[in-house]
């Protein structure tokens, strides 16, 4: 059952290419046909150059930059437990002098039960602390959702340990980086007790990035129970931002009692528009109501009964005046703003980022007269251009890396690069037609290396280049 594609690799690169031990897929060129996509459309910017084929079958990059497979699913970890399948949102963290560590989701459901750490029909599950399972089936066999981080050296470019960090979850699907150094992992599920599984579903997880092996399995039930997408947190104020995947979900914030120590409980909200005081739908599907660089005062609606078991957090927001966006999904905080993108919005429904400024009293009595500014920032007129953005990040020079989560035959999933004016390029493409979406897009501290899942058949790229080169 699992796919090892890199060990393919390695032997066709041992044979014809005189490479030894993991290789170095230096974009696995192949002259005879570059990015078949030659016209220009509005919006759209050369950026690093066409795509070049990768004979691997893996990842198409501008010429100039190579990628390397670092962990796929199917592998055996420094724990004895095998790297999971559906690799997903992921964070990149300093960790030693030459390293770093990625803590990595994988929305893995009941459905998945040979894709996960214990391996085919369980074969690993002595190896697994039963203590350590935030919740398992009505069988008692253990929920296979959850983290791995892996600790990756920056200079030998190898991978010194992986392993699973959370387990016992569902549906881990994005998250977010802290700025004191941990992942909050999101659960894209509201599955409740009883549905097969123990215990409710729909929380955020905290995992350090710098803890070695599996953390307890701490729902932080503050920040609501609700289809978890991403988190961003506010390095300043320590306020956590949060996407809700649904066509009529809607943005929230938590304010937290105490930031180091999320469980101690917070506020939790739902942003919605001064000009819209009885709530909005913000998709421009049907009725537009703003175009790129309008922008909105924001308002913070209190919320109670956030852990309510019947699914309903968002229909009340939107009763209490909040704004809907469809599909929230992928979210970074930048310089003093935040991004995020609705993946199925706007008027061809392709999608839209919007972005978040943040009042200089951001949480406190003072932003109502200093509201935060809600603003349309892309819209999507052409799937060619740009098609149901996803996971996000930033890079060090302010360009968005944005993962698209729609396969077709004739477009397939990009990378696309937003730039701060909002013009447009693409970076790579996978060619995978199953599932094969790119996520978890995240920099190494330095900027010099672009982390990124294949979320199937399961893989994680460290790809580096020119980045200086953009041409816009």
């Amino acid at each position: 059952m699992y796919l090892s594609r890199r060990s393919m690799m390695n032997h066709a690169a041992a044979a014809s290419l005189a490479f030894s031990g993991f290789p170095l897929l230096a974009c696995a060129q192949n002259s005879s046909r570059a990015d078949s996509t030659t016209t220009t459309y509005e919006n759209e910017v050369e950026g690093y150059g066409p795509l070049i084929e990768d004979k691997y079958g893996i990842c198409d990059l501008p010429a100039g930059f190579t990628y390397k497979v670092i962990s796929e699913a199917g592998e055996t970890m420094s724990d004895g437990l095998v790297v999971p399948h559906v690799h997903d949102g992921m964070g990149c963290f300093a960790h030693g002098a030459d390293t770093i560590a990625l803590v990595r989701n994988h929305e893995l459901s009941p459905k998945h039960r040979n894709f996960g750490a214990i391996g085919m029909n369980g074969r690993l599950i002595d190896k697994l602390d039963r203590s350590k399972v935030y919740d398992f089936e009505a069988n008692d066999y253990p929920l296979l959702g959850g983290t791995t981080t892996v600790i990756y050296n920056m200079k030998t470019r190898q991978v010194e340990q992986q392993f699973m960090s959370l387990i016992g979850t569902s549906t881990n699907c994005a998250g977010g980086q802290t700025p004191w150094g941990s992942w909050l992992t999101c659960e894209e599920t509201v599955t409740k007790a009883g549905e097969g599984v123990g215990k409710d579903h729909g929380y955020v997880f905290e995992v350090p990035s710098g803890h070695k092996g599996l953390v307890d399995p701490l729902p932080i039930k503050a920040m609501g129970r609700f289809k978890h997408e991403a988190t961003a947190t506010d390095p300043r104020t320590g306020i956590i931002y949060l996407t809700e995947d649904t066509g009529d979900g809607v943005f929230y914030r938590y304010l937290p009692n105490d930031r180091r120590h999320l469980l101690k409980g917070g506020k939790l909200q739902a942003l919605g528009f001064k000009q819209f005081p009885k709530g909005v739908i913000t998709s421009n599907i049907g009725e537009t109501i703003w175009k790129v660089g309008d922008s909105f005062d924001a308002v913070w609606i209190d919320l109670d009964n956030v852990e309510s078991p019947d699914d309903d957090l968002r229909a009340r927001a939107y009763t209490a005046g909040a704004a809907q966006f469809v599909r929230g999904e992928g979210i970074h905080f930048g310089d003093g703003e935040l991004y995020f993108t609705a993946t199925s919005g706007g008027k061809a429904e392709a999608g839209q980022i919007i972005r978040y400024r943040p009042s200089l009293h951001e949480g406190q009595t003072g932003e109502k007269d200093e509201p935060g500014k809600v603003s349309l920032f892309l819209e999507s007129a052409n799937e060619n251009v740009f098609d149901y953005g996803d996971n996000l990040t930033i890079s060090n020079w302010g360009h968005l890396f944005v993962c698209e989560d729609r396969y077709s035959d004739s477009l397939r999933n990009h990378i696309r690069i937003v730039t701060p004016q909002g013009k447009v390029a693409t970076f790579a493409r996978n060619v995978f037609k199953e599932n094969g979406e790119w996520a978890g897009a995240c920099f190494s501290p330095d900027g010099s290396t672009l982390f990124v899942n294949v979320q199937w058949p399961g893989f994680t790229l460290a790809i580096t280049g020119p980045w200086q080169s953009f041409k816009a």
